[in-house]
């Protein structure tokens, strides 16, 4: 049994494959994935970015509240 990604078997994997070839070319389809994975890792540090501000804006205002008790 082959593994299925996203319900979809491996000769549909196939013909998508094929139709990106057709589509972009070969010479493209690197070019395509680089610039994928540079706006996949920006949206991931954005992300962490984000997560750690909030992070730290709660640290600061637990730290506030009990200076001020």
């Amino acid at each position: 049994m082959t593994p299925c990604i996203f319900n979809l078997g491996t000769g549909e994997i196939i013909v998508i494959l094929v139709v990106v070839l057709l589509l972009f070319g070969a010479r493209r389809i690197p070019e395509l994935a680089r610039s994928m994975g540079k706006g996949i890792s920006q949206f991931k540090q954005g992300m962490n970015d984000a997560v750690s501000e909030i992070k730290d804006n709660t640290t600061e205002n637990s730290d506030k509240s009990a200076a001020e008790k």
